[in-house]
């Protein structure tokens, strides 16, 4: 019989935000597109207040989720904020229409978009304040420059990117201390392993989106066979291999109901043995190696 591993329940941001690894990520809580109001808002708001009442103290959102609206039903659903939660956003995303995203990163944007999240959110500062993509129009460079800015205004507190490779983090670390990276990643997924390795080293939290990509036959036969065994979902099961196979790892799986919220949380709870992270790790092998 293997013995079972086990991982750490909390990161400790930028050295000094102590989070849950199961934090809650709020894109859903728009309408279809991520673009105008919930079709539900009473159960948005729900979603927000259970999740901070199950133990979440990371939740991650984004200016342009709706646009506006996320923040907006973050504000209305938890403001005054309980001390410890730690509200995480992102700028640097123009919204056109549903499902539309051009990258807009010119500071006078980030700082109209800035000075709207913390509007929105009810906030003096943002706990964690993240580029949400490079783009390729504005010199990265200048993008840094902003950030850096805002930090030394006390307008944000901590710095993190998105979507970025080992190179340009490197370059980010020229201008500011950067204490988090969003890349899309999962268990069938790995394309930015090189980048989680590089943010476990330099302590930096990696918060990985699109938890599960699906599509792929035989990740998916992994997977049953392990949630099979554990009386539970294949993305619960995604979800907890996440918090098995490193330590920086913070989760942000999101959803509109209550329900889907709960089980994502309680996949948390699952221990997955040395062997059947063998086998999920075996899904992608041929990408990390590659």
């Amino acid at each position: 019989m293997t013995e079972s591993t086990s991982y750490t329940q909390t990161f400790t941001l930028g050295g000094e935000m102590e989070v849950n690894r199961m934090g809650y990520g709020a894109m859903r809580i728009t309408g279809d597109g991520i673009w105008g109001p919930p079709q539900d808002k009473d159960e948005a708001i729900r979603v927000l207040q259970r999740a901070v009442a199950l133990g979440i103290n990371f939740i991650d959102t984004a200016d342009s989720y709706g646009p506006n609206v996320s923040e907006e039903l973050i504000a209305e659903a938890l403001h005054p904020y309980p001390d410890n939660l730690v509200i995480a956003t992102k700028g640097g995303l123009l919204r056109t229409g549903p499902n539309e995203w051009p990258i807009n990163a010119n500071p006078d944007h980030l700082r109209e978009a800035l000075e709207g999240s913390l509007q929105r959110l009810k906030l003096d500062r943002i706990d964690l304040y993240q580029l949400h993509r490079v783009d390729p129009e504005v010199p990265f460079e200048k993008s840094l420059e902003f950030l850096q800015q805002v930090q030394e205004e006390g307008l944000i507190r901590h710095i993190g990117l998105s979507e970025v490779s080992v190179e340009q983090i490197k370059k980010a670390q020229k201008y500011v201390k950067v204490v988090s990276v969003q890349n899309k990643y999962s268990v069938d997924n790995r394309d930015w392993e090189d980048e989680l390795v590089y943010c476990r080293e330099q302590g930096m939290a990696f918060i990985p989106w699109y938890p599960l990509g699906g599509g792929n036959l035989d990740a998916l036969k992994k997977l049953e066979a392990v949630a099979h065994a554990h009386g539970v979902t294949t993305h619960q099961v995604a979800l907890s291999w996440l918090l098995h196979h490193s330590p920086n790892i913070l989760l942000i799986p999101g959803t509109s109901k209550v329900k889907h919220l709960e089980e994502n949380f309680k996949s948390a709870t699952i221990t997955l043995s040395e062997e059947e992270m063998q086998t999920l790790n075996k899904i992608s092998a041929a990408q990390v190696s590659g």
